[in-house]
């Protein structure tokens, strides 16, 4: 568990639940989602001592739950937002997080098996922000090294960048976030057009059918989890329009940056689910194409077959003609005979080969 007092330019961390909220600051508590199971009843004494106020049993069970999708929820003391990261893992490794989280695709790209989907909980009071993530989350570690930007545990830190409350806070970290997401784009790209060169190869076999499968039931869930984002966003954003009129400029000002930083999340996430479906339309798109060619050639493939078909027709016509057991067939006691049937044979064949040739029947399609 992590604690941070944040005040004016100043930030001191602590680990000590007791610290009182600084003049003017707020608190961060940040903690692991089994920390925060095992502390559960510290934790609710200090937001109470803190806020005068308690996290209700549901929200607890909301911010204990590894599999909730992004939602939002509200009392009048305190917000409560679940976001659904999604960020890729460290390492090369595949296997599913500590706590329980499926991978999307587990027969899929590595890119789509490395993304991490677990959710991240904020619990926004005036003065303390409550936050509840996975393990070994490099998102808060990421923000708090940030936040220090030293080696001490308290340090100076620029206003531009200073987080001016709780809600401030939540937004910065939903945004890096999602940025995690957006830097995942350039591998799920090359991945996706190494299939489609070998998808629309036309002499070559595709066998990685179960892979790019995955890949687009994963793509579809990706898919969901961005809506939901957008609309736990959503809703957080129509609950900051019905706050209360600022009492002074600044407190408006701040209101309006709350707002700013909000829609501009938002619009984040919206990048997001326009690129996931991009990659999903591009995965189902590249497939019909994959099975048109497949069409095309054995079309024609069929059409060679056949023209060769009808050049020999009249050629075993003439032969079986000739095979019958008659004793008076023209020819057949002629000298010259065999000649005869073969070079008007030849000259048939000959003749249907330039017609069907001159009408493009044995000619390869364009590629």
């Amino acid at each position: 568990m992590r604690i941070f007092a944040l005040q004016a330019h100043r930030v001191t961390e602590t680990d000590d639940l007791a610290t009182p909220v600084p003049p003017g600051g707020f608190l961060w508590i940040a903690c692991h989602r089994a920390e925060f199971e095992a502390r559960h009843a510290e934790i609710q004494q200090a937001l109470q001592r803190h806020c005068g106020v308690q996290l209700v049993d549901l929200h607890t069970s909301d911010l204990l739950n590894a599999q909730l999708p992004s939602h939002y929820d509200y009392t009048s003391q305190y917000d409560i937002l679940v976001f659904r990261r999604l960020a890729a893992r460290s390492g090369t490794s595949t296997a599913a997080p500590p706590d329980g989280a499926l991978p999307l695709a587990p027969g899929g790209p590595p890119v789509l098996r490395r993304i991490d989907t677990n959710p991240v909980g904020f619990a926004v009071f005036e003065n303390v922000l409550l936050t509840v993530h996975p393990e070994a989350c490099t998102v808060r570690d990421a923000f708090a090294t940030r936040l220090l930007a030293g080696h001490g545990t308290e340090t100076r830190v620029t206003g531009a960048r200073h987080p001016t409350s709780p809600a401030d806070l939540m937004l910065r970290l939903i945004n890096q976030m999602v940025d995690g997401y957006l830097e995942l784009r350039r591998e799920l790209n090359r991945q996706l057009d190494h299939w489609q060169t070998a998808l629309l190869q036309p002499k070559a076999r595709f066998h990685n059918w179960s892979a790019l499968l995955d890949a687009r039931l994963a793509l579809h869930q990706l898919d969901q989890i961005c809506e939901d984002q957008r609309a736990a966003i959503q809703d957080w954003i129509d609950t900051l329009e019905t706050w209360p009129a600022a009492e002074s400029p600044a407190a408006q000002r701040e209101h309006d940056l709350l707002q700013v930083r909000s829609r501009d999340v938002l619009e984040h996430i919206e990048r997001v689910v326009h690129h996931v479906r991009r990659l999903e339309q591009s995965a189902e798109t590249v497939v019909q194409l994959h099975f048109s060619l497949q069409s095309n050639r054995t079309n024609d493939i069929m059409r060679v077959l056949t023209t060769l078909t009808a050049i020999f027709l009249p050629l075993n016509l003439i032969a079986g003609i000739f095979g019958m057991n008659f004793e008076f067939i023209p020819l057949t006691h002629k000298q010259d005979g065999f000649w005869w049937a073969m070079s008007s044979m030849g000259a048939i064949a000959v003749i249907l080969i330039l017609v069907f040739w001159r009408k493009k029947y044995l000619e390869r399609t364009a590629r």
